[in-house]
């Protein structure tokens, strides 16, 4: 199967990539934080988007601790699902 792509398109994804690559190297070397709570990841991408990826098995939320722990998200994770469902539009 052969699919082809516009200069635009291939741009789109190389920017993607680059800035997922960026993302992971600021993680790994402490400047970004790992994890956002799942009340900000609401906030950035929605709360039925949130919910539907969790369901799904595309994002894992963690809870650390007992009853009042807050859940948390990993941001490469989250972002990762973000960006792929973005860019699907564009192909």
């Amino acid at each position: 199967m052969e699919i082809q792509i516009t200069v635009y398109i291939l741009e789109k994804l190389l920017e993607e990539a680059a800035e997922m690559g960026g993302r992971i190297a600021l993680s790994r070397i402490g400047k970004l934080r790992p994890y956002m709570k799942k009340a900000e990841a609401y906030r950035l991408y929605g709360r039925r988007n949130v919910e539907n990826w969790i369901a799904q098995g595309l994002i894992t939320a963690r809870k650390d601790g007992g009853h009042s722990a807050s859940w948390r998200i990993e941001w490469l994770e989250i972002e990762s699902v973000f960006k792929a469902k973005n860019l699907i539009r564009y192909l």
